[in-house]
C-alpha cells in the first residue's frame, strides 16, 4: 500500500471512555479492599491509603511528620534493614502525604510478596520514630524551608493558600519553629490513632493471584487489630481572610510571583465538570488564553496557567505565573482583561471545540495502564462519589455550550473577588 503523505490522517472524536470497575471488599477488621485485575506482567500495587487526623493548630506537622518518618525504624527493623529487604527483593516502597490522606505505596512481584508484605505489616503497625531520626527529619525539613523561602513563587504560594483557606490543614504554612512542637510521643499517639484497619482503604491494581489476595488478608486481617478508638478525620471550618491582596516586596527581585483565585467548588458540585472545561480555556493547557496573551503575545513570562485544587473539604481556582519585574503590573491587568472577556464575550466554537478534543484526548491518555484506572477510582471514591461522575464528566466536555460557561465565567471568575498574591516587585 502507497502511503498517501499529503492527505492527513482521517480526525476522528472520542465517543467513549471505559473504565475498569474494582472487585471490592473488606477485611474483618474493617478495612476496605478494592482489586483492580488486570495486565499480563507479574506485578503488582499495593496502596495503603489512610485518613489524615483533624488538624490541630498546636501541633501542626503530626500528619506529615509521621507519614514522612514511618520508614525510618520499627521495633525490629531499621531504616536501612528496610531498605535493604525491599530492595532485595526488586521492591519499591514509597510514603505519600496529602491534603486529605497519607498513604503507603508498595510495587512488588508477586512472587515476592511473602518476603515483602510482612516488611510493610511491621512499618505500618510498628513504627517507633526513633529520636535519631526524627532529629535528622527536623534538621533537613528546616534546612529545606529556609532555602524554600528564597523564592518568590514558594512564598506566594504559601500566602495564598493561608488566605484561601484559613488556620486549617489546607491553609498550613509551617515556620522553622513550627518543626519545635514536633516530639516522638505526640507521634506515636498520632500513629496508634491514624494508622489503624478501620481508617485504611487498600487498593490493589495489577496482576491480583488467588494466592495474591491469601497474602494481603494473612498479613492484614488476622493480626492487625483496631484501638478501640475510631480516627477522628473531620477538619475544621474552613474560614477564608477578609483582606484580598497580598504584596511581598524584594526590592532585588528580577521576578515577580503572582498567584490570585477564589474558593471554588469540588468534584461533588454538578458545576465542577463544565468549569473544568472553562479553566481549560482559560489556562489549563498551553493553547490557552492566558498562554496567548502573557507568554506568546506580550512575552511577560515563560510559562502561566490556572488550575482547579478539588481538595475533600475545599477547592479553588488559581491562576499562578511569575513575571518580569518591571511589567509585573501590566501582566495582572492582561490577566484581568482575559477574566473579563470569558465573561462578556461568548468563547468561539472553533476554540471550544478544540478544547473538547483536548481533553477527552488527555482522559484517554491518562489511562495507560491499570495503575491509572486505580488512580482515578480514587478520585472519585474519597470524594464520596461514584463511576457516574465520569459519565457527568465527559458529557460536559461533550456538551456544555459557550453560553453556559459565560455563566461560569460570571459566577467563578470575578477580578474584583480573587485572592490576589504578589511576591517581589509591583
Amino acid at each position: 500500500m502507497t502511503l498517501q503523505r499529503k492527505t492527513a490522517p482521517e480526525f476522528k472524536a472520542i465517543e467513549n471512555i471505559h473504565l475498569i470497575h474494582p472487585e471490592r471488599r473488606e477485611l474483618a477488621n474493617g478495612c476496605k479492599v478494592f482489586c483492580f485485575n488486570s495486565g499480563d506482567q507479574e506485578l503488582v500495587r499495593i496502596e495503603w491509603i489512610f485518613g489524615n487526623l483533624r488538624f490541630k493548630p498546636e501541633s501542626p506537622l503530626l500528619n506529615m511528620a509521621v507519614n514522612s518518618l514511618l520508614t525510618e525504624g520499627t521495633d525490629s527493623l531499621t531504616s536501612a534493614q528496610i531498605s535493604d529487604k525491599i530492595d532485595f527483593y526488586g521492591a519499591f516502597l514509597q510514603v505519600d502525604y496529602g491534603h486529605d490522606n497519607s498513604q503507603v505505596t508498595l510495587y512488588s512481584l508477586n512472587k515476592h510478596l511473602h518476603h515483602t508484605l510482612p516488611v510493610i505489616k511491621d512499618i505500618i503497625t510498628n513504627s517507633i520514630f526513633p529520636q535519631k531520626e526524627l532529629d535528622t527529619f527536623i534538621r533537613n525539613q528546616r534546612q529545606k524551608l529556609q532555602v524554600s523561602l528564597q523564592k518568590n513563587d514558594i512564598i506566594a504560594r504559601r500566602i495564598f493558600s493561608k488566605a484561601l483557606y484559613g488556620n486549617t490543614l489546607y491553609g498550613l504554612s509551617a515556620d522553622i519553629e513550627t518543626y519545635d512542637t514536633l516530639n516522638r510521643e505526640d507521634m506515636r499517639v498520632h500513629f496508634a490513632q491514624m494508622y489503624q484497619p478501620s481508617n485504611c482503604t487498600m487498593i490493589v491494581a495489577g496482576k491480583i493471584e488467588p494466592e495474591t489476595l491469601n497474602l494481603i488478608s494473612d498479613a492484614f486481617d488476622k493480626e492487625w487489630h483496631n484501638t478501640g478508638q475510631a480516627a477522628d478525620t473531620s477538619q475544621p471550618v474552613i474560614v477564608p481572610a477578609a483582606e484580598h491582596f497580598y504584596f511581598t516586596e524584594k526590592p532585588g527581585a528580577l521576578q515577580s510571583a503572582i498567584r490570585m483565585g477564589a474558593p471554588a467548588v469540588n468534584r461533588t458540585h454538578p458545576d465542577f465538570p463544565p468549569l473544568q472545561v472553562l479553566n481549560t480555556v482559560l489556562g489549563g493547557y498551553f493553547g490557552s488564553r492566558l498562554m496567548a496573551n502573557i507568554r506568546e503575545d506580550k512575552g511577560y513570562t515563560y510559562g502561566i496557567g490556572s488550575g482547579m485544587s478539588a481538595l475533600k473539604y475545599g477547592a479553588s481556582l488559581f491562576i499562578a505565573t511569575e513575571v518580569g519585574a518591571d511589567v509585573c503590573k501590566m501582566a495582572v491587568n492582561e490577566i484581568e482583561k482575559e477574566l473579563n472577556l470569558l465573561q462578556n464575550e461568548l468563547i468561539p466554537e472553533t476554540e471550544l471545540s478544540l478544547v473538547r478534543n483536548f481533553l477527552m484526548g488527555a482522559l484517554l491518555g491518562s489511562l495507560e495502564n491499570v495503575f491509572s484506572h486505580a488512580d482515578k477510582f480514587k478520585n472519585i471514591h474519597f470524594a464520596g462519589l461514584g463511576y457516574d461522575y465520569y459519565d457527568r464528566y465527559v458529557d460536559a466536555i461533550k456538551t456544555v455550550k459557550a453560553d453556559r460557561l459565560q455563566e461560569l465565567a460570571k459566577q467563578y471568575l470575578n477580578f474584583d473577588q480573587f485572592y490576589k498574591v504578589i511576591v517581589g516587585k509591583y
